[in-house]
C-alpha cells in the first residue's frame, strides 16, 4: 500500500490473532508535518465511515508535546496511528514527558 509515498506491507494469515490491550507497544505510525494533510486524511476516514480504535483527539494540550491523533484498526488486529504535532521538535524529543503512552 501506499501510504503518503511511505511503503505499508500488511500480510494475510489463517491463524487465530487476538487484539492487544490497549494501543502500546505494537501499532504503525505516520506523523504528519501538515496540520492540513492530517485533516484531509481524517476527512477521508469519516467518509468512508472507517472504525475508530481510538477516536480522534488532541492530546497534551498546551505543551510542547501537543498533537492531534486518531488510530485506525484493520481485521487483522494491527493498528495505525495518524498524528500530527503542534511543534515539530516535539516528535523525537519528548522523552522528559512521563504522561506519553498509555498505563496499561
Amino acid at each position: 500500500m501506499n501510504l503518503y509515498g511511505h511503503q505499508l506491507v500488511a500480510h494475510v494469515t489463517k491463524e487465530i490473532l487476538t487484539s492487544q490491550r490497549g494501543i502500546y507497544p505494537r501499532h504503525f505510525g505516520l506523523i504528519f508535518t501538515s496540520l492540513s494533510d492530517w485533516e484531509t486524511l481524517l476527512d477521508r476516514v469519516l467518509s468512508r465511515q472507517l472504525l475508530f480504535r481510538e477516536e480522534p483527539r488532541q492530546r497534551f494540550s498546551s505543551l510542547p508535546l501537543e498533537h492531534r491523533t486518531f488510530f485506525l484498526e484493520y481485521p487483522f488486529y494491527n493498528l495505525m496511528e495518524f498524528k500530527y504535532y503542534r511543534h515539530a521538535q516535539s516528535i523525537f524529543g519528548s522523552s522528559d514527558y512521563a504522561q506519553i503512552g498509555d498505563s496499561a
